[in-house]
């Protein structure tokens, strides 16, 4: 009777060792790949790598399963789509419990995860964000890729303060609040030197040029960011004053707006 405690503790401890070593082995060989996709199609904009990374992963997690099944297939041509899991995390699904217990119990299969968004760097005014924190939380590690950003790329185009700047998303659309939250950016970006940058779906693109030529100071500059890494990109930096003499039309393209308020 007496070698029953020690046959329970010696149990336990074998269990305990082996739950140990499975969750060690996990964080160690578990990848969170962040992989980027084009912003046009523009195939070259994205480094040879990212097919490599494509390659060592079993699971994606994405913001629009065609788009991204189509774009997977555009870089690396061999690949079988179907023996692949895709689960989808947009905007909305990402609010799903459900979504969430998958990413968990993938992380626990010691799979490798991609990541990727609808356009440009996954994370980044993106829903995947909230994967890679629980990647964080679990002690998962976390590879961003190297690839195109709008938010950048248009930073780096305007020639404006790219040492302090703020990413604001996309603006209120109700004409009040938007107009309010225009006058908050430029007192801001004025009082600061920071440059602010901040996007509207593409349909409406020009309701808010509008709205910014009527709002802001005539010295203010503004860089317009359109078709970013497309064969016909524009990107253009004046002042509001300028813009008032020769507005573009921006209806339905991808655009990042900049501004800087003297």
């Amino acid at each position: 009777m007496s070698q029953l405690p020690d046959l329970l503790i010696g149990s336990l401890a074998h269990c305990l060792i082996v739950s140990l070593s499975h969750c060690l082995i996990t964080q160690l060989f578990t990848l969170i790949y962040l992989i980027p996709s084009h912003l046009s199609e523009n195939n070259s904009s994205l480094p040879a790598y990212i097919v490599d990374a494509v390659k060592d992963c079993r699971v994606f997690f994405v913001e629009n399963e065609r788009s991204a099944r189509r774009f997977l297939k555009s870089i690396w041509k061999e690949m079988v789509i179907d023996e692949y899991e895709w689960l989808v995390a947009d905007k909305e699904s990402i609010k799903d419990p459900g979504i969430i217990s998958a990413f968990r119990q993938k992380i626990k299969e010691g799979k490798n995860i991609g990541i990727i968004s609808e356009a440009g760097c996954p994370g980044v005014a993106d829903p995947g964000q909230q994967l890679v924190a629980i990647a964080h939380q679990n002690n998962i590690v976390v590879k961003p890729l190297v690839g195109p950003s709008s938010i950048l790329l248009a930073l780096m185009g305007s020639g404006l303060n790219g040492q302090q700047f703020s990413f604001m998303g996309y603006l209120p659309i109700d004409t009040d609040r938007r107009t309010k939250a225009i006058r908050d950016m430029e007192m801001e970006s004025s009082k600061r030197n920071c440059t602010q940058i901040f996007m509207e779906t593409p349909y409406r693109n020009n309701q808010l040029l509008e709205t910014l030529l009527k709002t802001c100071k005539g010295s203010t500059q503004l860089c317009i960011a359109a078709n970013l890494t497309a064969h016909n990109e524009f990107i253009k930096t004046q002042s509001i004053e300028q813009w008032r003499k020769n507005k573009p039309d921006l209806h339905k393209q991808p655009v990042m707006f900049c501004l800087l308020a003297n």
